[in-house]
């Protein structure tokens, strides 16, 4: 079953058992949805369904985690527990992530298979590493690994 197809099967299972905010949560992340494809609609080639959604459900998981972190240096704790709750939510959506030590692996095979040396071939390792696993990794902390691994 695609992606999307869970996501609304989650919204209507979330209104038979009445849960409000998870129903918030699974909506919003429906909007969002709909608002990528609306931006998508001129463009000339559409991505697969299920990478679109696993990127704007990274998008958005990324904001929350941001959300979090302020309201928590704000001493606003009730905020941060709304967002966590929105970030278990989508989190429950988006597929396995790598674990760190396998991140390292496949930008390593990835440098061997590129012949990648030094910085100037950073793009090149990066661009690879997202078409190859861009929906299990979290592209800022993977960038970071191939600045490590290349610098």
């Amino acid at each position: 079953m695609a992606l999307r197809d869970t996501i609304k099967s989650a919204q209507i299972s979330a209104m038979k058992a009445g849960e409000k905010d998870r129903l918030a949560a699974v909506r919003l992340i429906l909007a969002k949805i709909k608002d990528k494809d609306i931006e998508l609609r001129t463009a000339s080639a559409l991505p697969e369904d299920d990478a679109l959604v696993v990127d704007v459900l990274q998008k958005m998981a990324k904001q929350r985690r941001e959300s979090i972190s302020l309201y928590e240096q704000g001493g606003r704790q009730e905020l941060a527990d709304v967002e966590k709750a929105e970030l278990a939510v989508i989190e429950e959506f988006l597929p396995q992530q790598m674990g760190e030590d396998d991140v390292k692996a496949a930008i390593a095979s990835i440098i061997a298979e590129t012949g990648a040396a030094g910085m100037k071939d950073m793009g090149k390792v990066v661009g690879a590493l997202k078409a190859k696993h861009g929906t299990q990794i979290d592209m800022g902390k993977a960038s970071a690994l191939v600045k490590a691994a290349l610098g």
